[in-house]
């Protein structure tokens, strides 16, 4: 199998093992999937793998249900270094004002990779978010959100921050979306990381 072909392979199956395993709460193996300086962003969340992997099991035993569906991958490898884009939905379940409601938000796990002493591992996980949801459990459950606060988040993610922050989190309010400078900047970022450039 040519080398590029098996990299992209190893690179897939280490996106697919962090979805399954996070989501199972399987935090050894989970951290398999990292090198040891690798550090997550996400709207809850910035911080180590080891930050997150506490934060995580914390809102789980608070009640948090967060889970991942993987989409299609596309994976740019240069030598030692690779980057690698997966389409992804988000969906988290908790009370909204009152009401228990799933929240789905849809956009790509941005992920810098690299090969070291002949172990592919995330660096860093960044996502995009480009449009989300809410729903009522309950389809006949009457919803009413603060439009005030839920206009204070980008349009990408703006259900999906409503929760958060009503679940007690503090939500980054600049997060890459669909376009605009923040994805540019995270293309930017990408293509200077498989240029060998730090981070």
């Amino acid at each position: 199998m040519p080398r590029a072909t098996a990299d992209k392979l190893a690179i897939r199956e280490l996106v697919e093992d962090w979805a399954l395993w996070r989501d199972a709460r399987d935090w050894e193996r989970f951290r398999t999937v990292w090198h040891k300086d690798g550090t997550m962003w996400a709207t809850w969340f910035q911080g180590t793998f080891e930050e997150f992997i506490k934060v995580s099991q914390q809102g789980y035993e608070r009640g948090a249900r967060i889970y991942h569906m993987l989409g299609g991958t596309t994976i740019d490898v240069k030598g030692k270094r690779a980057v690698a884009q997966t389409k992804v939905t988000i969906s988290q379940r908790a009370p909204v004002d009152g009401v228990l409601c799933d929240v789905t938000c849809s956009g790509r796990a941005y992920d810098f990779l690299e090969k070291r002493k002949g172990r592919w591992g995330i660096v860093l996980r960044r996502h995009t978010y480009e449009k989300d949801r809410i729903d009522p459990v309950d389809p006949a459950a009457k919803l009413a959100l603060d439009q005030n606060l839920l206009a204070q988040f980008p349009e990408g993610y703006r259900h999906l921050a409503y929760l958060q922050t009503r679940a007690g989190y503090t939500v980054k309010r600049d997060m890459p979306g669909l376009e605009g400078p923040a994805l540019d900047a995270l293309y930017a970022q990408g293509r200077a990381w498989l240029a060998c450039k730090a981070l």
